[in-house]
């Protein structure tokens, strides 16, 4: 899953990158409303973090470029604005939830996957296909119900495969999810991961077939 932070005040944006990385999300982070929007509009988030106070363009105009757009990208406003008509605009003009600053850090992570389940389709926390289930609260994959221990570059792959089983992923939408703009992947790169993973996944029931010239569907082995 791939995410935007966009929040001027330094530290806590430093704080919220190494939070959601250490994860395992994709994260860009930029300072001024100006940067978030053109990013936005570049590139595809899962979901993107708006503080409202920004220098160059504020949030609630970022956020309305990004829905004139038909920019789908979950969004969390994360304010210090706590009153209750700034709440109100901002959840009109579009965003999917409202936090205010200070905030408890368990809550704001069981925010944002709640919105990342949203945004999949996913109204359950556990997703399951062969003998593989993962836990979407705890980010855990489990095989026969034995905890399965992943490098995290395959965890984040098998996350959004899973949560995608049945449909074909693009290579494109792998590079789009799994990576951030200081983290790109070669081809070369995800091919060797798909192997990786097609030989973890292989004695639980899964096949990972390679649809050729579009991308990989996770399914159930025949």
């Amino acid at each position: 899953m791939r995410l935007l932070v966009v929040e001027d005040d330094l530290p806590l944006a430093e704080a919220l990158t190494t939070l959601l990385t250490s994860s395992g999300y994709a994260v860009d982070c930029v300072h001024d409303g100006a940067s978030g929007e053109a990013l936005a509009a570049a590139e595809q988030f899962d979901l993107v973090i708006l503080d409202l106070n920004l220098p160059q363009m504020d949030g609630i105009a970022v956020l309305n470029e990004m829905r004139a757009r038909d920019n789908a990208a979950a969004v969390m406003i994360l304010t210090a604005r706590g009153a209750a008509e700034d709440r109100v605009r901002g959840l009109d003009f579009g965003a999917d939830d409202y936090m205010t600053k200070p905030f408890d850090v368990r809550e704001f992570e069981a925010r944002v996957r709640s919105l990342l389940r949203r945004q999949a389709g996913l109204r359950s926390a556990k997703v399951s296909l062969g003998e593989i289930t993962l836990d979407l609260t705890s980010r855990q994959f489990f095989a026969s119900d034995q905890p399965l221990d992943l490098p995290p570059r395959e965890r984040a792959l098998l996350e959004l495969l899973l949560t995608r089983a049945g449909k074909v992923v693009t290579k494109e939408a792998i590079v789009q999810s799994l990576t951030s703009l200081d983290d790109m992947l070669s081809d070369n790169a995800i091919e060797q991961y798909i192997s990786r993973l097609r030989r973890r996944i292989a004695p639980y029931g899964l096949g990972l077939r390679t649809v050729r010239g579009i991308g990989y569907l996770l399914e159930k082995a025949s």
